[in-house]
């Protein structure tokens, strides 16, 4: 399974939410899943739509595409649905809960003391006569 693609057991998960074409005016879309790898490729890299590769098709298309999905609430209906079934593969850390250590935390530490610093020719300081 490719990086930015969706394996075949979520599509077909999935695959009963996406719109319905008939009755729409316009060429009817070619390849569906083909979409769905492109949104999660914009998804999952963060580049901008016009940097999408072409083997996703023209970049204006498929956001146009998007857009309508997420006008329609597709795409909510679609995190909802693979939110039901976790996939347990991959699990995220949130840092903002994690403890470090207390040397890491940037405490005083003891036993320091800043000590007075004459000024030098090194800095730049004056130079006696």
């Amino acid at each position: 399974m490719e990086r930015h693609s969706i394996s075949e057991e979520k599509y077909e998960r999935i695959r009963h939410l996406f719109p319905a074409e008939e009755g729409k005016v316009g060429r009817r879309p070619k390849d569906t899943r083909r979409f769905v790898h492109a949104v999660l490729y914009i998804l999952g890299t963060g580049c901008p739509w016009r940097d999408l590769p072409a083997e996703f098709g023209p970049w204006n298309t498929v956001f146009k595409r998007f857009s309508n999905w997420c006008r329609l609430g597709v795409w909510a209906r679609i995190m909802q649905a693979l939110n039901e079934q976790p996939d347990e593969e991959v699990a995220m850390l949130d840092s903002t809960i994690m403890r470090a250590h207390q040397h890491a935390a940037g405490a005083r530490k003891r036993g320091f003391r800043a000590r007075r610093v004459e000024p030098s020719r090194a800095w730049g300081g004056l130079v006696g006569a």
